[in-house]
């Protein structure tokens, strides 16, 4: 992958900065990229498209454009996943991406894009390792002053030498969110599991992990389908850090890595299955008379009953125009919010198994149609989080942690949690 210039603009198109790394492209192309955000409208616009012989790659980020442009024949796809990462990147200087921040720090970002590209080329995307010889006191930085990390040009690149800790440990969180639809007529019309194994290191020297899932799971790398038993779970489209060794995946089905310090995402995954919905709602909307509208909510938990859900928000559509709220709650609180025309009941902590009630009640103050309202409203939506619990059964058996050179004996932890993705339930 090559990118000429790469260009950030603010949400009119202007340039704020630019990089250019080839000086075979004209600097005013990035008029033409404009031209056509114009003509084709924001939303609809393509983020990959080709004019004159140049290929213009962009993503929008708050309230600011990245933008690559490129003659090269580029793979689409690393160049995306190379804006996504200098998003990061500065994100993780600046806290947040806007144009702001840009213009508030045009001497790091500019030596950022020379750190992160040579010549077109990605050469060290990895924040931890930038920020050792990229700092933030300061508007410049004497470059004759800095050292370059030997481990920028190595094997292990993520992870400098020489990392020291006077406690060792490691934390594993397996984390869940169910995507849920379903129907008014009860049937689930789509779900979906979308997880991801979050990593927090605090390990001296250079330890080697070896990560042991239960027997169940079957990881199919990059959506290539495994085979298994029928009770097996085969995890679809999985990606692994950088710091994976998938040679030893490959041959040996073995997760084993040389972790960055800090925090980093181990490996994603996805899901597809008819899963049990965790919270079934019902729903029974009564309009009287064109002058109020009484509902009647049913929530039951699915789940096992040594499972607790925390922070449960069940949040029920109502007409725009509705006044005068009544609620009744066998437990939890109910909240009228106008702004977003909706009901929220919370519950803090619901429990596997449970069932409990709400009813409301609203006036009309404008006349309206009965079957309106019980025919148009948008779906219900729920809101969880539960802990020591995962949909899928993933399971870490073990965690080793080997460093042949400290020896030292770390703490590995590990928590899974479940959490609410799109999670709807029609009523009509």
């Amino acid at each position: 992958m090559t990118i000429s210039i790469l260009f950030i603009l603010d949400s009119k198109g202007r340039v704020i900065i630019s990089r250019d790394y080839r000086g075979d492209i004209k600097h005013s192309c990035v008029d033409r990229f404009v031209t056509r955000l114009l003509e084709e409208d924001e939303d609809g616009a393509k983020p990959i498209f080709e004019e004159d012989g140049i290929s213009y790659i962009y993503v929008k980020h708050n309230n600011l454009y990245l933008l690559a442009v490129t003659r090269k024949n580029v793979d689409a796809a690393l160049a995306v996943l190379f804006l996504y990462t200098l998003i990061s990147v500065l994100e993780e200087y600046f806290q947040r991406l806007e144009e702001e921040s840009i213009r508030d720090n045009f001497v790091i970002t500019y030596e950022l894009l020379d750190e992160m590209m040579d010549f077109g080329y990605p050469q060290s995307t990895e924040s931890q390792i930038l920020k050792q010889y990229i700092t933030q006191q300061g508007h410049k930085l004497n470059k004759a002053e800095v050292s370059v990390p030997e481990n920028l040009t190595g094997k292990i690149f993520w992870r400098p030498p020489g990392i020291k800790y006077r406690k060792n440990e490691v934390f594993l969180d397996v984390i869940e969110k169910v995507n849920l639809l379903v129907g008014s007529n009860g049937a689930v019309l789509n779900s979906e599991i979308i997880g991801q194994v979050q990593v927090k290191c605090y390990l001296s020297g250079m330890p080697e992990l070896r990560l042991g899932l239960n027997d169940r799971v079957q990881l199919s790398e990059r959506g290539k389908g495994g085979e298994g038993n029928n009770k097996s779970l085969e995890l679809e489209d999985v990606k692994f850090h950088k710091c994976v060794d998938l040679s030893k995946f490959d041959s040996e089905g073995l997760i084993s890595f040389i972790p960055p310090d800090g925090d980093f995402e181990l490996l994603s995954y996805r899901l597809t299955t008819k899963i049990k919905p965790l919270f079934w709602i019902e729903a029974i909307v009564d309009a009287h008379a064109h002058s109020r509208v009484e509902y009647m909510i049913k929530a039951r938990s699915q789940f096992k009953p040594r499972s607790v859900a925390n922070n449960v928000q069940i949040i029920i559509p109502v007409p725009p125009d509705a006044d005068s709220p009544k609620f009744r709650a066998s437990l939890g609180t109910v909240k009228y919010v106008p702004e977003k025309n909706a009901v929220i009941w919370t519950i803090r902590q619901f429990a596997g198994d449970r069932e409990y009630l709400m009813r409301a009640h609203f006036g009309l103050p404008s006349v309206q149609n009965e079957e309106d309202i019980s025919t148009s409203a948008p779906p219900i939506e729920v809101v969880f989080e539960i802990p020591y619990f995962t949909v899928s059964g993933i399971q870490v058996r073990y965690l080793k942690i080997l460093e042949p050179i400290e020896r030292y004996t770390a703490l590995p932890w590990v928590r899974y949690i479940t959490q609410n993705g799109q999670y709807q339930i029609r009523t009509t």
